[in-house]
C-alpha cells in the first residue's frame, strides 16, 4: 500500500485524480502498477486499478490473476470493480473508501455468490488516514486555486 500512495502522489502532482495501484503476486513480487492518467492520456478509462490490471497481464501473459493482489488507495469505481471481478484476482486491498461512487458494496459481493467459481476477498481501510488525507488534500488545493482571486480571469 505504501507503493500504491507514492503512485498517487506522483499522480497528483501530474493533476490526476491521486490514486495508485500495485498488483501483487502470490510470492510477494510486484508485477505492476498504475496510477491515474485520465487527463494525460485523454483516456476515461486510465484509471490506476486499470492500467495496473493490464499491466499485470501483459508481463504474466494472461488476463487471469487468480492469485494476485491489488492495492489501491481509494475505493474502486463500479467500472474498475467490474474489471477486477472479470480479473478474477485473489484480493483486493483498498484504503480510502470512495461516499460517492465506490463499487465494493454493491459491484464487489457478486463474486460472493455461491454459484460463482471465483471467490475474491476484500481488505479496506488499510492506510486509510494517509489515502484519504492525500485526497482531501489534494481536492482542497483545487477548491482552493479554483476561488483564488488570482485565478480569476481579467476582461
Amino acid at each position: 500500500m505504501a507503493r500504491s500512495l507514492e503512485l498517487a502522489e506522483a499522480a497528483g502532482a501530474a493533476g490526476e485524480v491521486p490514486v495508485g495501484a500495485v498488483i501483487v503476486g502470490p510470492d510477494g513480487e510486484l508485477i505492476a502498477e498504475g496510477e491515474n492518467r485520465r487527463e494525460r492520456d485523454r483516456d476515461p478509462t486510465a484509471h490506476a486499478e486499470v492500467l495496473a490490471l493490464r499491466a499485470a497481464g501483459q508481463v504474466l501473459q494472461n488476463w487471469r490473476l487468480n492469485e494476485c493482489t491489488l492495492y489501491v488507495t481509494l475505493e474502486p469505481c463500479p467500472m474498475c470493480a467490474g474489471a477486477i471481478v472479470q480479473a478474477r484476482l485473489g484480493l483486493l486491498v483498498y484504503g480510502a473508501d470512495d461516499p460517492k461512487t465506490g463499487a465494493v458494496r454493491t459491484v464487489m459481493n457478486l463474486p460472493d455468490s455461491t454459484c460463482s467459481f471465483h471467490q475474491l476477498r476484500v481488505l479496506g481501510g488499510i492506510l486509510e488516514t494517509p489515502c484519504r488525507t492525500q485526497l482531501q488534500d489534494w481536492f482542497a488545493e483545487r477548491r482552493r486555486s479554483r476561488h483564488s482571486p488570482n485565478s480569476a480571469s481579467t476582461s
